[in-house]
């Protein structure tokens, strides 16, 4: 295998800096191996098995190779990487797997492809035969993209990019949601109440499929008997039910564990229901709960929350980038949410879940050679070679008149008709200003939702486009019944439409708290009657 380091390494990398060396099977790969790494999942009965893609998208695999689920043509075991040639080149985008284990992805191009276990038809390919080299899911998904999956034990789901979710495999529990309980051997629409409704996130517990819906809204279906579905009953169900008890709530992300559910709101908070003989719902007892219960979390807002359907272990990350976590740890049963010194909730199931394996598909940190991007990151606002300095509220900011001729319109004609060394700025904050040119270095904004507003500003008046967008997602990550009124008379002014319309719809959602609140109390009258009146066309005042 080619252990060189390429220069050209321009992987992007989401979340934590994580260290693949905490996962044990990778323990005898040696240093500039493991830098090579962009993405990897450890799986199998005894986190012994890993799939992993390199940056100039290689994928090798290693392991024990139970049931061909490596891809590589046979069953034989492998303690040292071997290439899956099917799957080089192919940008995958997601990644599950199950218990027998087979192993299914999503790639940039929306394919499916399956491999390894199959007693059950949970590759989709119609047949009982375990599929030893990965092979591409056609029925029903040819015409569609596939963006996102998840396995349970021995089922599949499959999300598509127009909210759609497909199902198949073993069904016993009604886990496929065909609405019977017979096998299903190749991928069928999950429709019933999900007909004409757009969902944007999946999950699967051991014989239990979730689905979260564009507007919050939570559904579940298959294995109830510890009440994982949230339905308030322990009954099997073999179509989607919503949950009921979720009603006003908004969920923006969940996840499976063996057979408990964690669910995160738009605001933060974390709900949990199904099993808890281990601590794993964070209730601070050991008692079943079939219907959702809002943990308590003394700390900030919760951003993330991670369970794997191998494991009763959770995991969460608040928004300074704490990580907690509880229930299964290393044969302890922590009932309530315990603060780790973990920068990532996947540190969490490497060294405390049993068996230690990833409970999503991992992005993994470079070593310290510097790109391009983070050379230029590194110069910002660095005295000791810049040759322009900006003046804004009595401080400087010390930067390079090429970048930003380069990165801004603006500046390019700014700076095309001066020779200035030192410039002053009396617009814009310097908190704001700041964060700007931090961007035209970084490609990334750093602020919170009420600053955000003010460099939504600035880029309406510099016609930063891209700049605009990243400010709407900051306000949205950072959207609270507190500052809701606040952020949606600023999507107004700045005539954000996307962050607009964003903001209204979680006032709606959201009405009764969003009222009693100082910032709608002084409201513009004029932002005041049109929300009424949008507000009422939404149905937000019918009883």
């Amino acid at each position: 295998m080619n252990s060189t380091i390429f220069c050209g390494i321009q992987a992007t990398l989401a979340g934590s800096m994580l260290d693949v060396g905490k996962w044990p099977v990778f323990a005898l790969l040696p240093p500039e191996e493991l830098r090579l790494i962009r993405q990897a999942c450890v799986f199998g009965s005894a986190g012994n098995e890993a799939i992993y893609v390199t940056v100039n998208d290689e994928v090798f695999a290693l392991g024990t190779n139970c049931s061909g689920c490596l891809g590589l043509g046979d069953v034989q075991s492998t303690i040292e990487p071997r290439r899956v040639d099917v799957l080089c080149g192919k940008k995958i985008v997601s990644l599950s797997y199950g218990t027998g284990p087979h192993v299914v992805i999503a790639t940039a191009d929306g394919e499916v492809y399956a491999w390894g276990h199959n007693g059950y038809s949970q590759l989709g390919n119609g047949t009982t035969n375990h599929g030893l080299i990965p092979a591409q899911v056609s029925t029903n998904l040819l015409n569609k993209k596939v963006t996102e999956v998840a396995c349970g034990s021995h089922h599949t789901i499959a999300r598509t990019t127009e909210g759609e979710v497909y199902a198949w495999g073993y069904n016993n529990s009604g886990q496929v949601g065909s609405g019977s309980t017979a096998n299903q051997p190749t991928p069928r629409r999950v429709s019933s109440c999900l007909q004409n409704k757009v969902v944007v996130n999946i999950a699967c517990g051991q014989l239990c499929s979730m689905a979260v819906l564009d507007n919050g809204e939570t559904y579940g279906w298959g294995y109830n008997c510890n009440g994982q579905l949230g339905l308030g009953n322990n009954g099997n169900q073999q179509t989607p039910c919503r949950i009921a008890a979720l009603q006003g709530i908004n969920i923006v992300q969940i996840a499976c564990g063996y057979a408990h559910t964690l669910a995160l709101t738009d605001e933060g908070f974390l709900y949990a229901w199904g099993a808890n003989s281990y601590g794993q719902l964070g209730t601070g007892n050991k008692s079943n709960q079939a219907v959702p219960v809002l943990v308590s979390m003394d700390k900030e807002r919760l951003v993330e929350v991670a369970a794997c359907h191998t494991s009763h272990t959770s995991a969460a990350k608040t928004q300074s980038g704490q990580v907690l976590m509880w229930g299964q740890c290393r044969g302890q049963a922590v009932a309530t949410p315990h603060l780790t010194h973990f920068a990532s909730t996947d540190d969490v199931f490497a060294c405390f879940a049993t068996p230690a394996v990833t409970w999503h598909l991992l992005t993994v940190d470079g070593d310290d050679y510097l790109t391009v991007a983070q050379s230029l990151k590194k110069e910002f606002d660095s005295p000791e070679i810049s040759d322009l300095k900006f003046l804004v509220d009595g401080k400087c900011i010390h930067v390079h008149k090429a970048l930003l001729k380069i990165r801004c319109e603006h500046f390019r004609a700014l700076l095309n008709e001066t020779d200035e060394e030192s410039i002053e700025i009396h617009q814009f904050s310097y908190l704001v200003y700041r964060a700007f040119l931090e961007y035209l270095y970084t490609d990334t904004i750093n602020l919170q939702p009420e600053d955000a507003i003010g460099l939504l500003d600035l880029a309406t008046f510099y016609r930063e486009t891209r700049l605009k967008r990243l400010c709407q997602e900051a306000i949205k990550r950072g959207i609270s019944e507190e500052n809701a009124i606040t952020l949606l008379s600023a999507a107004v002014k700045y005539e954000a439409r996307d962050l607009e319309e964003f903001c209204f719809k979680f006032c709606v959602n959201h009405l009764t708290a969003v009222t009693q609140t100082q910032a709608f109390a002084d409201m513009d009258h004029d932002l005041l009657k049109n929300f009424i009146s949008k507000a009422s066309r939404y149905g937000a005042f019918k009883n």
